[in-house]
């Protein structure tokens, strides 16, 4: 297996990633928006977190009519934050896509919100449409942005910043998988004993860099946080194929995508986070029979781990909170060069920016 060519979701081919963030003092908050290719995508989604904010996910259920969906909304702003759907959907709708009705379309954009208000000191700073709008305008299907970033930018885990990561691979068979998370979890994404991110040992050959922690920044790392509060956190994935599934293998892509997720992050799926995973397929190669599709949901937990590596390796200290590379110091992260399995040839170059 290799990753595609930009490691990220929209190696997926017809996937597009857009972010917008607030501006201006006190804002610490934005939008992410995966944007589906001509004719939709079909969508599945598995909602595990208990304090959950979501639009339209019942749309996704297998027995309901509409069948294809246009964008994925990932924001922050909790609740408020699913006003920025709005933007997309008039975005939408200026395109012509959209589920058809008589005298126009009805553009389907399921979502779901994590909590970040107030975190950059202003409670009221949240996405509204115009950042939904923006965020859709940014959209491109090359390298996507990771860190601080979208509906990443106030998001935080484990007391350190969370933020954007993503990832893919390629099957034998030449399938795509890919995942895009939002971390945004009470829980954290390091190992308690070493300091490295839990699911590290998952990355591709050459995809993480070495890192070794020192005891004084493992201290910095267990220092007591404030305990948290119900409903304030919720980490976002959205995890995607090439392959033709139908709504109900789009719910095991998410459910799998949920798998993925718990190898990374400890504890997940918590009292306080409302976590949301996504599944979409494109449809762009042909059904595969059990033995590739079984192949396929593994590695869509797998894509989910790493996305979540390159989230918390990828995030910048800001509004206060500190990112990981400042904390263990870059020392830590040595670079080691990204070669095949045979070792005869790189095959990632990871990009935090």
């Amino acid at each position: 297996m290799r990753p595609g060519q930009h490691n990220a979701l929209t190696d997926v081919t017809g996937l597009r990633v857009g972010h917008a963030a607030l501006d201006g003092p006190g804002a610490l908050s934005g939008t992410t928006v995966v944007l589906a290719p001509p004719g939709g995508a079909v969508g599945g989604v598995d909602v595990r977190g208990s304090a959950p904010g979501t639009r339209e996910t019942d749309l996704l259920d297998p027995g309901a009519t509409v069948q294809r969906l246009h964008a994925i909304l990932l924001t922050g702003g909790s609740a408020y934050g699913l006003a920025a759907a709005g933007g997309v959907v008039a975005r939408l709708e200026a395109a012509g896509a959209g589920f058809e009705v008589p005298g126009g379309v009805v553009p389907i954009v399921p979502g779901a919100v994590l909590f970040d208000l107030g975190r950059g000191g202003d409670f009221a700073a949240r996405p509204d449409a115009a950042l939904g709008a923006a965020a859709y305008d940014d959209a491109s299907d090359g390298p996507v942005r990771q860190g601080a970033v979208g509906a990443g930018t106030g998001a935080v885990a484990g007391g350190l910043k969370g933020g954007v990561g993503t990832a893919s691979v390629v099957l034998d068979g030449g399938a795509t998988v890919a995942a895009l998370v939002v971390l945004n979890a009470v829980g954290s994404a390091l190992d308690p004993a070493t300091g490295v991110p839990l699911a590290l040992r998952l990355g591709l050959p050459g995809e993480f860099p070495e890192i070794t922690v020192d005891e004084t920044a493992r201290a910095v790392l267990r220092e007591p946080r404030r305990p948290p509060e119900p409903g304030t956190a919720t980490t976002l994935v959205v995890v995607a194929t090439d392959v033709e599934l139908d709504k109900a293998g789009c719910r095991r892509l998410a459910t799998m995508g949920h798998d993925g997720l718990a190898r990374a992050v400890s504890p997940v799926h918590t009292i306080m986070d409302g976590d949301v995973v996504f599944g979409l397929s494109t449809a762009a190669r042909p059904a595969a029979g059990p033995p590739e599709i079984f192949a396929l949901q593994a590695a869509a937990a797998d894509v989910v781990s790493r996305a979540t590596v390159h989230a918390v390796l990828a995030a910048e200290s800001v509004g206060g909170w500190r990112g990981y590379r400042d904390v263990v110091g870059s020392s830590a992260l040595s670079t080691r060069p990204a070669r095949s399995p045979s070792g005869s040839s790189p095959v990632i170059t990871s990009r935090y920016t």
